[in-house]
């Protein structure tokens, strides 16, 4: 059971409901805006790059897991560099839910969650399993799970050489299918490896390199945001962006983004369904993650489920049958052919409350300190830090 749970520090302002902006500043409009400066036809320039990115023909985009807007300035104090690039960013907000497999589908797809229908960390698959994007191999065949063309693919259709540097592990995985299938895909172990991929890439004409870092995003949920270790994965990305930064070749530019922010729970909002007596079998099946969890209630239990949770979480979440969550356009719009990857009920947590599903999930998640997958900003906001 968590007894110690680290201050992560964030703003007063962090657990504000925020939703996507999609179509003016978000993580699904940034690599067509990057494609657009490029040159890429029928790309459109939403973010408005243009005049940051004025006479570069080579563009890296690296994703730090986990580096929200509001922990940036939180490892700012560990990470120098960050510190020094942070005063010119900006800020994009994530899709829904603000959670890996969503964010790093919609970046590379440049489309909104509820097209390219990868909907949560877990959802359920037409015969009833749960599948996780993380751990997903080629069942389901991504192509036909994640059917919307990426940008990369659109890139390197008009001329620019694409390349993916990642984790050896991920390569040929369908969350990466999903999400990057079009680009060159290159193997690395370690920041060295990383630093050093993404700048052979570069170098070796006009194009994109998008890079990926994982470690932050790690110790966060395993000891907290601000822990030490913590701390220690902050600093070891700023020696990723120093050797990047130092090593970049003319004409070109580092964006850097992230696919979430992450707050650290207390144990005393912590709420498990297996504690929950009334809801014994009114439930078929339950995915998602802790902050946005999907219910699939048994025949005939849907309305008492959402009665039931609607009470137990009060105010400290938003209950909502399916239909209503799609109406908020939290997804976007959703493609038909994926309504059904969403929970009948979605519990989105508010505050600091997330709802554990023990005999669910591992037991392993009540271990951890910090989460994501709402609306919260600090969760939702994530930074776009431009150097050239």
């Amino acid at each position: 059971m968590i007894t110690e749970v680290p201050a992560d520090r964030l703003r007063a302002d962090a657990l504000t409901p925020v939703l996507p902006a999609y179509g003016s500043g978000s993580l699904a409009d940034l690599l067509p805006s990057v494609c657009a400066v490029l040159g890429v036809p029928g790309a459109v320039d939403v973010l408005g790059l243009a005049g940051a990115l004025d006479g570069i023909d080579r563009v890296a985009v690296l994703l730090v897991d986990g580096l929200g807007t509001y922990q940036v300035p939180v490892a700012s104090a560990y990470a120098p560099v960050l510190k020094d690039l942070a005063p010119g960013s900006r800020s994009l907000t994530t899709g829904f839910p603000s959670t890996t497999p969503v964010s790093v589908v919609t970046v590379g797809t440049g489309a909104v969650p509820g097209a390219h229908g990868v909907l949560g960390f877990t959802t359920k698959r037409p015969d009833g399993r749960v599948l996780n994007h993380v751990q997903w191999k080629d069942d389901p065949d991504p192509r036909q799970w994640q059917p919307v063309p990426t940008q990369f693919e659109a890139a390197a259709a008009a001329g620019l050489a694409v390349t993916v540097v990642n984790k050896p592990e991920f390569a040929g995985t369908g969350l990466s299918v999903s999400a990057n299938r079009g680009a060159v895909y290159v193997g690395a172990s370690d920041v060295p490896s990383l630093a050093a991929g993404m700048l052979a890439a570069l170098a070796t004409g006009p194009g994109i390199v998008y890079g990926y870092h994982p470690d932050l995003d790690h110790y966060g949920h395993g000891y907290g945001v601000d822990s030490e270790q913590w701390r220690s994965a902050a600093t070891t990305v700023d020696i990723l962006l120093d050797r990047v930064l130092h090593g970049l070749p003319p004409r070109s530019a580092l964006l850097v983004i992230a696919d979430h922010g992450q707050l650290n729970v207390p144990p005393a909002d912590r709420f498990d369904l297996a504690d929950i007596p009334d809801l014994s079998g009114g439930l078929a099946a339950v995915a998602g993650e802790p902050r946005v969890r999907y219910l699939y209630p048994a025949a005939g239990a849907h309305d008492d489920v959402l009665a039931v949770c609607q009470g137990v979480f009060g105010s400290q979440a938003w209950v909502l049958p399916r239909e209503e969550v799609v109406a908020r356009g939290l997804f976007g719009p959703v493609s038909p052919d994926h309504l059904d990857r969403i929970g009948e009920i979605v519990i989105i947590c508010l505050e600091r409350a997330i709802a554990l599903a023990s005999g669910w999930e591992p037991p392993t998640v009540n271990r951890l300190i910090a989460f994501h997958g709402s609306v919260t900003a600090a969760e939702m906001m994530v930074p776009l830090l431009i150097a050239r």
